[in-house]
């Protein structure tokens, strides 16, 4: 059994190194080519002394869940490709799993973005649970520890939208896109076969490579580092309230003291604008506002309330967004966050027929408290495009920055919002 093990691990190495050979060869190959138009900057590369600075001249262009309109979300190979295409920062969703360790994923269920229900060894996970009080049936990612976190693979989570990624391995490779894909399986097989210590050992060097598609908090932490520019991350305490009921931490610390200490180990602090948040740019969000206030005692990082239909009630302290957005409300959040992170059919609610109606006065509000508004969630699909964009993209970011005036936005596509702002910029000047 342990042999097995052994030539499991071996064979993982081998494949890697012959892949980052064949990596190096094309890179040589290709720089005789003929160069496409460059991009912003690579998702790898390890510690740049000079890399260029966070913009802060226009409104943040956040990648939501990475570039999840073209790639699996919340995957390496989606978090690079936001950064090659201009993002400020890349967003993540942090959940616990059953070993406590903090990973970059949605859904308290694995269902809709993973092949967890193809996979006849964890049929017996599926159980129902409530999750703001509702009660919802799947696959939970507390149910799992990380290792077998690591064994499924990653797919589009709509059917309009590409799914010929679905399933791939990325193998990442120092100052080099994701650009490798393997169907050499970490299955289950060897999680069954070898011991836990064994598997995460397997997992951890799937990891350095960049092949798991469910990456953890430090893993997406070093996506942003590794960068040949500054790149700000935006991740979210997600479900705090579920997390902590269904993950317990030996050291007795809660959900959000793992997630401000992931933090701390790798330098981010600091208030906004500092020196400090410039150097390492990070917005903490989350739609539970004990989270942020117990957060606020425990960093000085800038965090962002987010809000969500109007309609919705908080998972901590069971108020409707309604209620919890009113000017009372807003005063005692402004204690402890620099902004707000609305639904955008909330600042601006549609009308029956696909239309824009009157917007709130939710931005002046903000704004009048000195705090910034990030809405979210841009997407160019025209389901997701009012009439009123005459299904243009383009049309609705105009919209949003030069009309409504946010501070900035969460996008699937976050090369549209750059060449957008790209655009504008020069007919400016």
């Amino acid at each position: 059994m342990l042999l097995m093990c052994r030539r499991i691990v071996l064979r993982a190495g081998v494949v890697v190194i012959a892949a980052v050979l064949a990596a190096a060869a094309v890179a040589s190959g290709s720089a005789r080519g003929v160069a496409a138009r460059p991009l912003v900057g690579e998702g790898g590369g390890g510690a740049w002394a000079d890399r260029a600075p966070l913009q802060a001249s226009r409104p943040f262009n956040i990648a939501h869940r990475g570039s999840n309109g073209e790639l699996p979300e919340e995957t390496t190979a989606a978090y690079e490709r936001a950064i090659d295409e201009g993002a400020d920062f890349i967003e993540a969703d942090i959940e616990a799993t059953k070993d406590g360790h903090l990973v970059c994923f949605h859904d308290t269920t694995l269902d809709a973005t993973t092949d967890v229900a193809d996979r006849p060894e964890f049929a017996g996970r599926r159980r129902t649970l409530e999750v703001q009080w509702v009660n919802v049936t799947g696959y939970f990612i507390t149910d799992f520890t990380l290792a077998e976190l690591k064994t499924l693979r990653a797919k589009q989570r709509w059917d309009f939208r590409d799914k010929s990624h679905d399933g791939e391995r990325h193998v990442r490779f120092p100052g080099r896109r994701s650009n490798h894909h393997s169907d050499e399986p970490f299955s289950s097989e060897v999680h069954e076969q070898c011991s836990e210590t064994t598997t995460i050992l397997l997992s951890s060097l799937f990891v350095s490579a960049g092949i798991s598609p469910i990456i953890t908090f430090e893993e997406f932490i070093n996506i942003a580092l590794n960068a040949k520019r500054v790149v700000g991350i935006y991740p979210e305490m997600k479900n705090p309230a579920f997390m902590n009921k269904h993950v317990q931490w030996a050291d007795g610390k809660k959900y959000e003291d793992k997630f401000i200490a992931t933090l701390k180990k790798y330098g981010y602090g600091g208030r906004y604008m500092s020196p400090e948040w410039r150097a390492k740019p990070v917005f903490v969000q989350s739609f539970a506002p004990t989270a942020l206030v117990r957060a606020a005692g425990l960093t000085d990082s800038p965090l962002v309330f987010l809000i969500d239909d109007v309609t919705v009630r908080t998972e901590d302290t069971n108020q409707s967004y309604d209620e919890i957005t009113s000017g009372e409300h807003l005063d005692y959040m402004s204690k402890y966050v620099v902004g707000i992170g609305p639904w955008k059919d909330t600042v601006v609610p549609p009308t029956k027929d696909n239309r824009l109606a009157t917007p709130t006065d939710l931005v002046a509000m903000a704004h009048a408290r000195g705090l910034q508004v990030h809405p979210y969630t841009y997407r160019n699909e025209n389901k997701f495009l009012h009439f009123n964009f005459r299904q243009d993209p383009y049309a609705e970011y105009d919209y949003w920055i030069n009309d409504v005036g946010v501070d900035g936005l969460f996008t699937d596509f976050p090369a549209s919002l750059r060449r957008f702002q790209e655009w504008t910029a020069k007919k400016k000047d």
